[in-house]
This record gives structure tokens, C-alpha cells and sequence, in this order.
């Protein structure tokens, strides 16, 4: 089976290509994945513009789309490009309807399908929810299309579902129950994963997600977004200028497995406000907001993996590509937890991309859907 998966619940592109041979022992096989960012047009307005990075996603797909067929070598070229005719003149206005809303899309999808053949993909696999709507809706509208065009079935996917099993494509399986921290700058959220498909929220951020802690942090000390990567490479230089009033660790005692980092958020302002701001107390600032954060999340993991009597920690997300993150998480779990497995994805897999929103349509295939069917769920819950 070959899977292709369009991927924009937030400000990345991602469109990829998964080959899945066997049933019951599935190896997958990367043919394609294609990930264009938007980091340069949201830089400076610190954060993304949801209309922004859909008119974005609409610029990026088809090339993306090429992009990923060509390097699966699936895209195959007709001698000459088809003209409108009685048969193929009601199925563009038909992909018109679908992509109203994304004129500039249409016009794109409409040159590309009448210059390539149907590739052999067997699904089409799209990430639903959740994220920011403008974006899905991009995505979907445009899996619909194709899924009309070419009759090829749908699998919707779930964005956070997806942060979770990426790490199949590096481990052969997965012992559960499992906890698993999915982390990023929409999301921070503890999951037990009784097995695939089946999963409970604990716990969850009750205003902002770590990640986005981490760029409004970055914002307040003028550095640039996103945050997170920047004050992590701040965090590993040295300096010797004193440490500042130590920043609070927001519910890391609490009894229940919830987050908050708006307080986290606003001491950081009060303290950088009082600061000499020298490229010094950066580094300071950048190692004890950096590490706030990272005594949280690993303190509510533990607690929740002692509590469930987990057999696997699962790290997900964009914030999960923190190698220092990765590294004390690690050495707590060999502490504390040593017969506990620990997986965690690629860093590069770590943020949003086409193959976890494939490998995750996989494992749910018997769940295809119609293409007049589909719709975005900006809220949606695993």
C-alpha cells in the first residue's frame, strides 16, 4: 500500500509519501516527505497569522505535491497536456466548487491534473484536527479534490495521534500501556495510550502550551521566532554572569497531571524588565526558562507513568526536538524508571510533517471515508 498524506494544521506544509508492506508486521518504507516552512514570513511578526499561513499553504501545496511524487518517482507526465472537454470540463468545475474558498489552489490543482497521470497512490491520508482552521481546511479541501479527481479513498487523521506514532517509524512496536507527552506551540498534553486507537487525556495545559512559553519568552528578550530553537541554542553556551531570581515552576506539585506556564510567562517579563539585558544575562535567562519548563513537563510525566504502571514514555511534538529535553528526560527515566522504554522521534520528525499524519492513516484504513464528507475540526480531541 502506498499512502499519501497532506499535512497544515499550523504554519508548515508537509506532504509525504508511505510505503507499507505486510499486515500484521507493517514495514514502511519513506518514498517521499516534503516539508516547506513558513518560519521566514511569520518571523516578523512573532508568531503565526492564521490567514497568513493559509495563503501560504496555498502557494506551497502543488509544489509540494510535485515535489513528493517526484521523489517517490510516482509522477509521471502525460505526452501532452489534457484540454477541457465534455468529459473533463464538469470535473473542473466540480474541483472549482470544492476549492472555492481557495481560488489560487484550484487554479494550481487544475494545471497539475491535467499535465500528470494518477500516480499509484491507494489512500489519501489528511490531518483534520486539530490546528488552526483556516489552515486544515486548506488541506482538507484539498484531499477532497483529489480524492474525487482520482477516486482514491480518504483517511482522516488526528494531528496529536499522529505526534504520538511517528516514533513507530523508528521503534517495531510499542509496549502498553504507555504515557506519552505531546508537546509543541499549540499543545501540551499527557495521554495514556491503552493501545492504538485508544487513548485518555490526564492532563493538559489550561492557558498556554510549552512551546508557546518558550516564543513568547524569546519575544520579551527581543530575539527572534520561533523561541523555542533560539533560547535552546542560548542555553548551551556559557557565561559567567550570576543567576537571576530563580523563575517559579507553575502546578509542578499539584496532584493532578494539568499544566500553566502564563505565570511562567509573566515572571519571566518582570524579571527580564529588571534585568541589565546583556548578551550575558541572555544566556542566564535562556538556561532557567529553558529548564522551568523542562522540571515541569518530566515531573508530570513520571508522576503519570508511576500512576498508570506505564511500560513506554512516548515524546512527541515540536518542543520534543529540545535535545536537552530529550537528555534529562532520559537520564530521570533511567533513574527513576530504569525497565520503563523511552521513545522518542527523530528530531526532524519531531515537528509537523506529512509521514505522521501517513503512518497514523494506517493504522486506522478500515476507517475511509467519502470525500463530500470530510470537514476540519480546529478543536478536535484524540
Amino acid at each position: 500500500m502506498k499512502i499519501l498524506a497532506i499535512e497544515t494544521s499550523c504554519d508548515d506544509t508537509g506532504v509525504a509519501i508511505l510505503e507499507i508492506k505486510g499486515d500484521k508486521n507493517p514495514s514502511f518504507n519513506v518514498l517521499s516527505n516534503i516539508v516547506s516552512s513558513q518560519t521566514e514570513v511569520h518571523k516578523k511578526y512573532g508568531g503565526v497569522f492564521p490567514a497568513m499561513a493559509k495563503r501560504e499553504h496555498q502557494k506551497n501545496l502543488i509544489p509540494s505535491l510535485k515535489s513528493a511524487f517526484k521523489e517517490a518517482e510516482l509522477l509521471n507526465p502525460k505526452a501532452q497536456t489534457l484540454k477541457p472537454n465534455k468529459i473533463l470540463k464538469p470535473k473542473i468545475q466540480i474541483l472549482n466548487s470544492i476549492l472555492e474558498r481557495e481560488p489560487e489552489l484550484a487554479k494550481s490543482l487544475i494545471s497539475f491534473l491535467q499535465e500528470c497521470k494518477k500516480p499509484g497512490i491507494d489512500l489519501i491520508a489528511i490531518t483534520s484536527g486539530p490546528g488552526l482552521e483556516p489552515c486544515l481546511w486548506v488541506g482538507v479541501n484539498l484531499a477532497k479534490a483529489l480524492s474525487y479527481f482520482w477516486d482514491i479513498p480518504i483517511v482522516e487523521v488526528n494531528h496529536i495521534e499522529g505526534h504520538i506514532l511517528i516514533n513507530l517509524l523508528t521503534v517495531k512496536k510499542i509496549n502498553f500501556p504507555a504515557i506519552a507527552l505531546v508537546v509543541s506551540g499549540g499543545h501540551t498534553q499527557i495521554i495514556l495510550v491503552k493501545s492504538i486507537g485508544k487513548y485518555k487525556v490526564l492532563g493538559e495545559t489550561c492557558d498556554d502550551a510549552a512551546g508557546e512559553c518558550f516564543d513568547k519568552a524569546a519575544k520579551i528578550m527581543g530575539l527572534e521566532y520561533p523561541g523555542g530553537p533560539i533560547i535552546s541554542n542560548l542555553a548551551k553556551k556559557t557565561c559567567g554572569c550570576p543567576t537571576p531570581a530563580n523563575l517559579p515552576r507553575p502546578m509542578i506539585n499539584t496532584k493532578d497531571y494539568d499544566f500553566s506556564f502564563s505565570g511562567l510567562k509573566t515572571a519571566i517579563l518582570y524579571a527580564w524588565q529588571k534585568s541589565e539585558k546583556t548578551n550575558e544575562e541572555k544566556i542566564v535567562f535562556a538556561k532557567e526558562i529553558q529548564q522551568a519548563i523542562i522540571d515541569v513537563l518530566i515531573k508530570k510525566t513520571i508522576k503519570a507513568s508511576k500512576d498508570f504502571n506505564a511500560k513506554t514514555i512516548i515524546l512527541g511534538g515540536g518542543v520534543s526536538a529540545n535535545q536537552e529535553l530529550r537528555k534529562q528526560f532520559a537520564e530521570k527515566i533511567q533513574k527513576e524508571l530504569p525497565k520503563i522504554k523511552f521513545i522518542v522521534p527523530d528530531a526532524l520528525l519531531s515537528t509537523d510533517n506529512g509521514l505522521m499524519t501517513a503512518i497514523t492513516a494506517w493504522f486506522h484504513k478500515d476507517k475511509t471515508k467519502q470525500w463530500k464528507s470530510l470537514k476540519a475540526d480546529a478543536n478536535l480531541r484524540i
